[in-house]
């Protein structure tokens, strides 16, 4: 069966400390969750969460979505939001967990990109040099999402066409910000093979596309 990777970039800086990192975990459960009633899903989605403040952590491997456990996110009160060194360890996952095709095997389908920050990168330069080293892996869609009065629109538009603005990081809010994600994955996954590009649903009125 082939695999559709799909990969989470998620801010555990100081500022999600408290109530927006448990509203993060209860939404991320619940995109899960939604995930596992789609039995196209449950055959060919694979799932990697990386959590980036200070530091980069790969929370799951990339992991079938069957067999799937969601760890509890946590962060730091304070500290900086490492964004461009969590791209260049995206960069080297990808290159070493998606299977590319061959006459011995069917390579995976083009993997799915979701990026929630609600800041701005402490490193930016880094961040700069990792851009177009991302968009050489080939995503079939990149969604980027600036949560928050502080997170830089315009700084995730360098990276993705795709961003979607919320006011707040509270529960209500980030409920409907994953409720769209696993629409979005599963339009995805039932697209591949006859599309190569992803025509994303349409955001709940809570969730600001920027243009």
């Amino acid at each position: 069966m082939r695999r559709l990777p799909v990969y989470f970039l998620l801010d555990t800086s100081g500022s999600m400390y408290g109530e927006p990192i448990q509203a993060l975990n209860n939404a991320l459960s619940g995109m899960v969750n939604t995930l596992r009633l789609d039995p196209h899903a449950l055959d060919s989605v694979w799932l990697s969460i990386i959590t980036f403040d200070r530091e980069v952590k790969e929370v799951t491997p990339l992991t079938e979505l069957v067999t799937f456990q969601l760890p509890e996110i946590t962060c730091p009160q304070s500290g900086p939001t490492h964004t461009g060194k969590c791209l260049e360890f995206l960069y080297e996952k990808v290159n070493q967990d998606v299977r590319k095709g061959s006459q011995e095997q069917k390579g995976d389908w083009r993997p799915l990109l979701f990026i929630f920050t609600d800041g701005k990168p402490s490193d930016l330069k880094l961040y700069h040099e990792m851009i177009p080293k991302v968009k050489q892996l080939n995503f079939a869609t990149i969604v980027g999402c600036a949560a928050g009065k502080s997170a830089d629109n315009a700084l995730l538009k360098e990276l993705t066409d795709t961003v979607v603005h919320l006011d707040t990081a509270d529960s209500a809010t980030l409920k409907q910000f994953f409720k769209w994600v696993s629409d979005t994955i599963e339009q995805g996954n039932k697209s591949m093979g006859t599309s190569e590009v992803i025509v994303l649903p349409p955001p709940p009125q809570e969730l600001n596309l920027v243009i």
